[in-house]
């Protein structure tokens, strides 16, 4: 994540990159146009206005909350750390430094497909959203099961806290804030601490449902959302990413047709959208650029959505029967 957020700064004008702090300098290229340190007390102690941080989960709420409190804007990645407790903190540092921005690294948000959605639900012409039901997976791969996002002492959690979060931040997008989980995890094959699958079931406080399987064990990489309305559908399947792995990003229009109303009944005439470009972590760091410059309220990505997410990822560990969670959570 810093090599991508890297190399979008350094495509954007408004930004002037002077330090990058990694563990691992020598893997840094381009070294000879800013400092590269090790100690991210030369980040904070700086005076850079915007700090990005891509660190895994355990470092995050420590290193936001020391650079809000030297006056610095701050982008973080997902998940907002380990558990509720940690944006909490960094909603009192944000809160306690006012003239800083805070927004998180939910880009999704952002990619062609989601955006196309958002657009046709947010315009009223299919009525009001009734279910979700969305499919997130990885196929673990080489020395997966050495990576720190499998480690519960660095990461907080498993599948559900690393990558379904992702899919949690829209669900809260499209449908609102859920007030209640059902969760049930599972580790039947990696033999992590933390779960390597999650089915999860969410309600509204409309009574509006969602249902997410996260998991490590699809064995391919998949991204599905799919959004039932009172008059159609939206069906997004695959993800634009660096690699492809996810599959073409397509978003499938169906306008819900009665039984004499329809050539086939159950079958109603759908339209495909194919997406080929995938600007979002250019259109997410120009949101965030947008809300530094111009001083407005971050209304996108910010502490509240962050804290949402987190709030539902609480809810699932604390109903699981995972005992990991029972006392750590």
């Amino acid at each position: 994540m810093g090599q991508i957020r890297h190399h979008i700064i350094e495509k954007n004008n408004n930004y002037d990159l002077k330090i990058i702090c990694d563990s691992k300098p020598h893997k840094i290229n381009d070294a000879q146009k800013f400092r590269v340190v090790r100690d991210v007390k030369d980040v904070i102690e700086s005076d850079v206005q915007a700090v990005f941080i891509c660190t895994p989960n355990h470092m995050i709420p420590k290193l936001t909350v020391q650079c809000l409190n030297k006056g610095k804007h701050v982008f973080c990645e997902k998940p907002p750390g380990r558990t509720l407790n940690d944006i909490k903190k960094m909603q009192i540092a944000e809160n306690m430094n006012p003239t800083t921005k805070l927004m998180f690294g939910f880009n999704h948000r952002y990619h062609p497909g989601v955006a196309r959605s958002k657009s046709i639900v947010d315009s009223g012409r299919f009525g009001k959203v009734i279910t979700l039901q969305g499919m997130y997976g990885k196929s673990g791969g080489k020395d997966f099961q050495k990576s720190w996002r499998n480690k519960f002492e660095i990461s907080g959690g498993g599948i559900l806290l690393d990558q379904g979060i992702h899919m949690l931040d829209l669900f809260n997008y499209f449908l609102g804030k859920f007030t209640s989980a059902k969760a049930f995890l599972a580790n039947q094959h990696w033999g992590f601490d933390v779960e390597d699958n999650a089915v999860v079931i969410m309600k509204n406080d409309q009574h509006r449902l969602a249902v997410l399987h996260s998991s490590s064990t699809f064995w391919k990489h998949m991204f599905s959302l799919n959004i039932y309305l009172e008059h159609g559908y939206l069906k997004l399947q695959g993800l634009l990413s660096k690699t492809g792995s996810y599959g073409r990003e397509t978003l499938v229009i169906g306008k819900r047709q009665f039984e004499d109303q329809s050539e086939a009944v159950g079958n109603p005439s759908e339209e495909t959208i194919y997406f080929d470009k995938d600007l979002s972590w250019e259109l997410e760091i120009g949101h965030f650029t947008n809300y530094i410059m111009n001083d407005l309220p971050v209304s996108e990505s910010n502490s509240t959505d962050a804290y949402n997410a987190m709030e539902i990822v609480q809810r699932c560990y604390q109903d699981s029967d995972y005992p990991i969670y029972k006392t750590n959570f």
